[in-house]
Formats: C-alpha cells, sequence, structure tokens
C-alpha cells in the first residue's frame, strides 16, 4: 500500500511539473510572438501608413537612433523605397551621423551615402528656415528621445514643427520607447524664466512620456498649431524599459553609451552645472562623477549611507580627457544602479550635488551666474530656488515636498496625451 501510495504521488509530482513547465513555456512563446509584432514608428509608416509619404517630397531629421530592428537606417529605408522621394536630411546636435560632440555646430554638407543636402539644426539654425524648407512637401521626425527635460531633441522637434506649421508642411512623428519607461514622472517642472534650448517648456525632469505624446503636448498646450501626425509603435507598452524592446541599444549621442547612463542622466546630469566632472572625457560619462579635491572613500561612504532605493556607490578615480578636469586625477564614485525600477534619478542626483555641497565648501561651486542671475545649474533644474535651497541647507526630501504640487498638475495635464 505505502508502495501504491508512493508511485501516485510520484506520478502527481511529475504530471504538475510537465503542467507548470508546459505553461511556462507556452506563455514564453506568447510573450515571444508578442514581441515579434512590435513595432517602432518608422517601421509602421513604411508596413502600414505610407500613403502619408507616397508620391510627396519627404524631409528627414534623424541621426543615428533612427534605425529600425535590424538596424537598417531610416535614411537608407526611405532613401532606397520606390515609392518614397526623400529630399532633404536635417540633423540635431551630433549631427545625422551622430558624430558631433556636444556643443559642437554641424554646418550644411552633402551626405556621402545619398547625396542630400544635410542642414544642421543645432547652433545658429535651431528651427528650420523657410529655404531649408523650400524641396519638400511632408516633415518628418524620427529620433529616439531619452527621457529627459535637458536632452536637447525634443526642442529640435518643437521648434521644427513650429516651421512646419509657419511654412504649411504636415508635420509627422515616428515614435519611440521612452528608455525609461513611460510610467514614472519625477522632479520639479520647469519655470518660464528658465527656459532655453536645455529646457523650452514646462515640464517635469522626467516627464515619462514619449516624443510623439511629447509632440502633442507642445503642439496643444504650448500652442505650436502644427498640421501634426504622430505614427504610433506597435506592442509598446508604458511600463517597458528600453530592454524590454526587442530592439538593440543605439547611442543617442557620443557620451550617451550604455542603457545605465540614460538611466543616470536625469539627476547626474545637474552635475554639469558645478565644478565637478560629470564623467564627460571618460568611458562612463554621468556614471563617474569626481574633482581633484573630493576624498573618494568619503564621499562614496557617506552617499551609501543614505541607503537611497536602487543604487550604490563605488569609491572610483580616473583622469578626463576632455571636458571638466581634463588631464588631471579626478576623485569621486561610480553609480552603480541595482534595481532600475526603484531607483530614483532626480532624488539620486540631488542628494549627490547636495553632498559634495556640504563635505566640500571650500571646493564646490555652482557654475557662475550669467546677467540675469541664472546659473547653468538652473537651467538644468528648470529653477533659481533648488540651487538657493542647497546653499541654505534644506535636506533633499524637503527639496522633493516642494516640487510636488506642480509635478502633480503636470501630470493631470499630461493624461490627455497619452497614445499608450
Amino acid at each position: 500500500m505505502k508502495k501504491w501510495l508512493a508511485a501516485l504521488l510520484t506520478t502527481v509530482l511529475i504530471l504538475s511539473s510537465l503542467t507548470i513547465a508546459l505553461a511556462n513555456h507556452d506563455s514564453g512563446q506568447g510573450k515571444s510572438q508578442d514581441l515579434k509584432k512590435f513595432k517602432v514608428g518608422a517601421e509602421a509608416l513604411l508596413e502600414d501608413h505610407k500613403e502619408l509619404i507616397e508620391g510627396k517630397r519627404v524631409g528627414l531629421i534623424t541621426n543615428p537612433t533612427g534605425v529600425d530592428q535590424n538596424l537598417n537606417s531610416v535614411v537608407d529605408l526611405l532613401f532606397n523605397d520606390p515609392d518614397v522621394e526623400l529630399t532633404a536630411l536635417y540633423g540635431p546636435e551630433h549631427g545625422v551621423r551622430g558624430s558631433a560632440q556636444a556643443g559642437a555646430y554641424v554646418e550644411y554638407y552633402i551626405d556621402e551615402k545619398t547625396q542630400l543636402p544635410v542642414y544642421s539644426l543645432y547652433g545658429q539654425t535651431k528651427k528650420p528656415t523657410p529655404e531649408m524648407l523650400e524641396n519638400i512637401d511632408v516633415l518628418l521626425f524620427d529620433i529616439q528621445d531619452v527621457g529627459t527635460r535637458f536632452y536637447t531633441y525634443i526642442y529640435t522637434m518643437a521648434y521644427a514643427m513650429e516651421a512646419a506649421k509657419e511654412n504649411d508642411i504636415p508635420f509627422i512623428v515616428l515614435d519611440r520607447p521612452n528608455p525609461l519607461g513611460g510610467h514614472k514622472v519625477e522632479g520639479p517642472v520647469l519655470e518660464t524664466e528658465y527656459k532655453s534650448f536645455v529646457g523650452n517648456y514646462e515640464i517635469p525632469l522626467r516627464h515619462g512620456m514619449t516624443v510623439g505624446e511629447l509632440a502633442k503636448l507642445f503642439n496643444e498646450e504650448f500652442n505650436i498649431g502644427a498640421d501634426l501626425t504622430v505614427v504610433e509603435m506597435v506592442r509598446w507598452k508604458r511600463t517597458m524599459h528600453y530592454d524590454e524592446t526587442p530592439l538593440e541599444f543605439v547611442m543617442p549621442s557620443p557620451n550617451m553609451p550604455t542603457l545605465d547612463t540614460e538611466f543616470v542622466y536625469p539627476g547626474a546630469a545637474m552635475i554639469e552645472g558645478t565644478n565637478v566632472s560629470e564623467g564627460r572625457g571618460t568611458t562612463k560619462p554621468f556614471e563617474l562623477i569626481g574633482a581633484p579635491f573630493i576624498n573618494s572613500d568619503e564621499l562614496s561612504a557617506k552617499l551609501n549611507s543614505l541607503n537611497l532605493l536602487g543604487v550604490k556607490f563605488r569609491a572610483a578615480s580616473f583622469i578626463p580627457t576632455f571636458s571638466k578636469h581634463a588631464g588631471k586625477l579626478s576623485h569621486g564614485i561610480q553609480i552603480h544602479i541595482t534595481d532600475h525600477e526603484s531607483f530614483e534619478p532626480i532624488v539620486t542626483g540631488l542628494h549627490i550635488v547636495k553632498t559634495i555641497h556640504d563635505m566640500y565648501p571650500e571646493d564646490f561651486q555652482f557654475r557662475a551666474e550669467d546677467s540675469r542671475g541664472i546659473s547653468f545649474f538652473d537651467l538644468l533644474t528648470g529653477n533659481g530656488w533648488i540651487r538657493e535651497e542647497i546653499e541654505a541647507g534644506t535636506s533633499v526630501e524637503d527639496i522633493q515636498a516642494m516640487w510636488k504640487e506642480e509635478l502633480n498638475e503636470f501630470k493631470q495635464v499630461r493624461e490627455k496625451y497619452l497614445l499608450y
């Protein structure tokens, strides 16, 4: 009897294991099949909505991130399509091919591969002129954003939308994922007097929107009024981080080499508004932070003692090859994200700035104010009061509470423009 019972239990366990295994397999297959149907806006345009551009002269604003899932450039896809007449290219900061460093002006030139004219939308001409738009009937935008207010590509898009409106040209945004996910919104909302090319609209530091959703918001809330069409992605979900899509990571700019860089960027980039290196000139920009006057062990220990969510800090030293402290041994930290979902980049970035400010009051400096009394740090945060509160000794928790009301107001406005 005991042997019979043991045999029965064994059989039940085996069948249960097989059932679970098959269920997991089916679930995995379902997810895999679901992702196989995933499309970015460029793929959806050419496969499902080509009527938007057929028989028209097309201008394209793009950079190296404008690729399909097989890493084919949207420039080549459009140029080689017999149904499409691609007539002009437009490059944001870093250029169409992404070869220019931050802040470098890329002049007009002829693209070697297509022999098409390439117009710069950075530096002297941020907004397309009527002359740049003479030979086009429709203007496309296909660039991967990084989900942060002070990344310039979204303002290149907005200026181009204004130009399209002024010249009676339809504007089409080929949507792409927000790499940080589209479900979290964090940080202070920009105040009007702090508008610049690193923050031109009243949105928070982490906006939680795709470029297509931002285009709709800009168009309506800030009265651009362009003839706007957003070609939506297929099968993208708001909770997806970039590595949960079938897309390969393509550097959106020379100092954005990894997905971790994008995650730390909304907070770590505030270091750009100080005399501390944000790691430009190293292989880990925005993940490495330091200066010659910092003690690495002391700073990492202090930051780790804060027990911030989803992150740890390692004592690190480095020598930047360019930018701040170029050629000088700098000491500080490397930011290691341990959990992308719980990690709070803006709160973390403020803790880093405040901690260095408090530990090294004789050496730390915010970048100098301009004639209006505005520091570059203020342009990045979108206000002047955060810098003042840090200097006054206010805690990060209290600073965070101060932006809560305006952030909640933005969240309500944002809901009207969500596509996914």
